[in-house]
């Protein structure tokens, strides 16, 4: 039986050998390498050279972000529960082989390193919670996040790690809270539309003030004018009855007749309008003869008094 020459044996074990010391490590994953259960080296992303049977691949860490959900209760000052769910954001602080290295010794395995990093940031949020009231918790999202953020970055550079981002995504309470809340929001939202409905009215009432007020100021200027008016119309007709009076006493004096001629046709004229238009309306008149000698002196009187008057203009 033919036996299989040296050169072929060391042939092919050169071509195991080679096949061995080759390692392949994908983007965005580093290798770290041991010797005898000893931390050597890392492998970086690419074709990698390693010695084969002694130097190990012991885990290959990936540098990406990695995302995970948390669902957790919270007690406030004032024993209220709250729930929380949240999204938490985080990556291997950096490709530098101290980090490496602390990210694949740290922790026995991916198990271990999530159930610490979930228990430290719910204990982080539950021991800010606990510091307020539940009024207070809806409304405190960016400090709860600030808060946790300062409380574990520390912890999280030991263990080579970084907290990208803390999302709190949903925040509830208890039925009967929830329900209080509720009717807190509704009732001042009925007094807010109370308000407003107030406002509105006490706004309308106003501009319906200034616009009857601006209508009486229009009415008394419109008035006001005329009267002024009326006035200058009265004005003018005592003047023009004063002018034709003075002509037709002129008139009379140059055609030697009495002046007191005037003053009983207007008494007659008078006394003749009062019977045509007067409507059935009774008008008392003393029609007597020293009735009408009477009103004829009084009227001559004024005429006198009207004539003396111009007389000294």
């Amino acid at each position: 039986m033919p036996t299989a020459s040296p050169l072929l044996i060391l042939l092919l074990l050169g071509v195991v050998f080679l096949f061995f010391s080759f390692k392949t490590v994908q983007q965005g994953t580093i290798g770290v390498i041991t010797i005898f259960g000893k931390y050597r080296r890392i492998l970086h992303p690419g074709l990698n050279f390693v010695i084969p049977f002694i130097e190990n691949v012991f885990k290959r860490v990936s540098t990406q972000n990695r995302s995970v959900e948390l669902e957790f209760q919270a007690v406030t000052i004032d024993q209220a529960n709250v729930y929380f769910k949240t999204m938490v954001l985080f990556s291997v602080m950096d490709a530098e082989e101290e980090t490496i290295k602390k990210v694949a010794f740290k922790f026995i395995d991916e198990r271990n390193l999530m159930q610490a990093l979930i228990r430290t940031i719910e204990g982080s949020i539950r021991s800010f919670v606990a510091t307020k009231k539940q009024a207070e918790v809806l409304s405190l999202r960016r400090e709860i996040v600030e808060h946790v953020k300062d409380q574990i970055d520390a912890n999280l550079e030991g263990w080579g790690y970084h907290l990208q981002d803390l999302q709190v995504n949903d925040i509830t309470f208890d039925e009967a809270v929830m329900r209080s809340m509720s009717q807190v929001v509704a009732s001042n939202n009925l007094k807010a539309a109370a308000e407003n409905e107030g406002q509105a009215l006490l706004i309308t009432k106003t501009k319906a003030a200034e616009a009857e007020g601006n209508a009486i100021k229009i009415a008394a200027a419109a008035e006001r004018e005329a009267a002024q008016l009326r006035g200058q119309g009265v004005a003018l007709f005592r003047q023009e009855v004063a002018k034709g009076l003075n002509n037709a006493a002129n008139e009379l004096k140059q055609a030697n007749l009495d002046t007191s001629m005037i003053m009983f046709s207007m008494w007659t004229e008078a006394i003749k309008n009062f019977a045509e238009y007067g409507k059935g309306n009774v008008i008392f008149l003393d029609g007597s003869t020293d009735g009408m000698q009477t009103t004829m002196k009084q009227m001559m009187g004024m005429n006198k008094v009207m004539e003396v008057d111009k007389s000294e203009k």
